[in-house]
C-alpha cells in the first residue's frame, strides 16, 4: 500500500536447522519484520546477501566453516553491508568483544524473549545499537583496559573537533540521537552529521564501535 514503511528485511544464518526455523517463524510473525532468506554458515552469507539484499543479518557466533565473527568481519568490508546482530548461546567477554570490533551492530543470547529480538531487529534496522542487559553488564564490568589500547584510542580521538568529542561521550554513555540533541544544545540533523563525521574521522562502521573506543580510551 502507498505510503506504508516496507518491512525490514532479515536474513537467518544458523547452522542448527530447528534454530533457523524458529527464529524464522517467529520474526515472520513480527510486525514490521520479513525473513527474506536463510543460511546455515558463515561461508554461505556472502552468495545470501547477495542473492536476498537484508537490511539485518541475524548471525549465529559459532558454524563449523566460518563463525560468525568471520562472516561479519567479512560483510562488513562490503559496500553498503547490512547491520549484523550476534545471537550466540556464548557471553564470555571475548567473544563479546570479537563481535562488536569485527562491527555487529548487537549482541544477544539465544535466552533473549522473541518480543525483544524482534525489537532489536527494528531497533538495529533504524541505526541503533543494541545489547542484551547480560552482556551490557558484562561490558560495563570490565575495567582493565590496556595501556596500548587506551594510548591508540586517545591518539584517534585527537582527531576530532570538542563538539565531536562532545558527541562520542554521549553515545560511549548510551544516548541516542535525540537525547544527545537535546543534552548538547543541538539540531537533530546536527546530531546526526556529527556521527557520519566522527565515523569517517576515525574509519568505524557504527556507534557501537564508538562507544567502544571511548571506553578504551576511559571516557565512559
Amino acid at each position: 500500500m502507498a505510503g506504508m514503511t516496507p518491512p525490514v528485511r532479515v536474513l537467518v544464518v544458523d547452522d542448527d536447522a530447528l534454530v533457523r526455523a524458529a527464529l524464522t517463524m517467529m520474526l515472520d510473525g513480527a510486525p514490521g519484520i520479513a525473513v527474506v532468506g536463510e543460511a546455515s554458515d558463515g561461508a554461505e552469507v556472502p552468495a545470501a546477501t547477495d542473492a536476498h539484499s537484508p537490511d539485518v543479518v541475524l548471525m549465529d557466533l559459532r558454524m563449523p566453516r566460518v563463525d560468525g565473527v568471520t562472516a561479519t568481519r567479512r560483510l562488513r568490508a562490503r559496500p553498503r553491508p547490512p547491520e549484523v546482530i550476534m545471537l550466540t548461546t556464548f557471553d564470555s567477554d571475548e567473544n563479546i568483544l570479537h563481535a562488536l570490533r569485527a562491527g555487529a551492530s548487537g549482541f544477544l543470547l539465544k535466552d533473549t524473549p522473541p518480543a525483544r529480538i524482534a525489537e532489536a531487529v527494528r531497533q538495529v534496522a533504524a541505526g541503533e545499537p543494541i545489547l542484551s542487559p547480560r552482556v551490557t553488564r558484562r561490558l560495563i564490568d570490565r575495567v582493565a583496559v590496556q595501556a596500548d589500547a587506551y594510548a591508540r584510542a586517545r591518539a584517534k580521538l585527537a582527531a576530532l573537533s570538542p563538539r565531536e568529542h562532545d558527541v562520542v561521550v554521549a553515545i560511549a554513555q548510551g544516548y541516542g540521537n535525540t537525547d544527545i540533541a537535546e543534552a548538547l544544545q543541538m539540531t537533530l540533523a546536527t546530531v546526526k552529521t556529527h556521527v557520519s563525521h566522527i565515523l569517517t574521522k576515525l574509519g568505524l562502521d557504527n556507534r557501537t564501535q564508538i562507544a567502544l573506543l571511548a571506553h578504551d580510551a576511559g571516557l565512559a
